[in-house]
C-alpha cells in the first residue's frame, strides 16, 4: 500500500491543555483501495543548518553549537520529538492534524534552540513509520509504512512562539535541585523580594 505525505502547515491547538502545535498533513495513496485505518508515528528532528542566523540568535546558540566559527562542524539535525496519531479509514487523499507537544524544559536541547531563534522559519523533517490496514479481495491486509516515507517543512518561528505564548507568555522555565530552589527562596526571602524576577536580577547585579 504505497502512501506519500505533505505536511502544508503548522498552527496552535487552541483547546489543549498544555502546549501543542498542529501540524496540518495531507496523506495520499496512490492505490485504488481505501485505507481501512493507519497508525502512524513520526520522529520530528530539526535540521539547524538549513537556514541563517542573526548575530543575536548566534550569542544565544552558543551553549548548543559552540562558537559561529565552529557552526560548520556543530550545525547537525538533531531529535525533536516523537509523536503518532491514528487515522481513519480514507480513500485517496486525506488531510490531517498531526499533534505535536511542546515543552519549555531547557534541559531539552530543542528548547534551548527553539528559545534562542528570533524571528524566520525552523527547518525540520518528518520520518515516518506505522502500520495501513486495509482490504484487498475481501481479505484483511496489514503491511508497515515504507522507511523511506518523509517530509520537509519550514515551519514559521512565530508560529511555536504563538504555541507556548498561549501558555506561558513571555515566560520560560528552568528546572534546579531542591536545595538550589531552598537557597534561592531564603535569598528572596532575606532582602524581601517580591518575585522571581527581583530576586535573579538581584542575583545577577551582585555577581557583576
Amino acid at each position: 500500500m504505497s502512501l506519500a505525505i505533505e505536511v502544508l502547515s503548522g498552527a496552535p491547538d487552541p483547546y489543549a491543555a498544555a502546549p501543542t502545535l498542529l501540524l496540518k498533513l495531507r496523506l495520499t495513496r496512490t492505490e485504488a483501495e481505501p485505507v481501512h485505518a493507519m497508525v502512524l508515528r513520526a520522529q520530528i528532528r530539526i535540521e539547524p543548518q538549513l537556514r541563517r542566523y542573526s548575530p543575536a540568535e548566534e550569542e544565544r546558540l552558543v551553549e548548543l553549537f559552540g562558537e559561529a566559527p565552529r557552526w560548520g562542524d556543530t550545525l547537525k539535525p538533531f531529535l525533536w520529538t516523537h509523536v503518532s496519531t491514528t487515522v481513519a479509514e480514507f480513500t485517496g487523499t486525506l488531510d490531517i492534524d498531526l499533534p505535536v507537544p511542546c515543552t519549555y524544559d531547557f534541559e531539552v536541547a530543542a528548547a534551548k534552540y527553539l528559545h534562542g531563534l528570533g524571528d524566520g522559519e525552523i527547518p525540520i523533517v518528518l520520518l515516518f513509520n506505522g502500520t495501513i490496514f486495509g482490504y484487498r479481495d475481501g481479505r484483511l491486509v496489514v503491511e508497515p509504512i515504507a522507511w523511506n516515507v518523509e517530509a520537509s517543512h519550514r515551519l514559521p518561528v512565530s508560529v511555536w512562539r504563538a504555541t507556548m505564548d498561549s501558555f506561558f507568555p513571555d515566560s520560560g522555565w528552568i528546572r534546579v535541585r531542591r536545595d538550589t530552589l531552598d537557597a534561592l527562596t531564603r535569598f528572596k526571602a532575606d532582602r524581601a523580594l517580591p518575585s522571581w524576577e527581583d530576586a535573579f536580577e538581584r542575583l545577577l547585579k551582585e555577581a557583576e
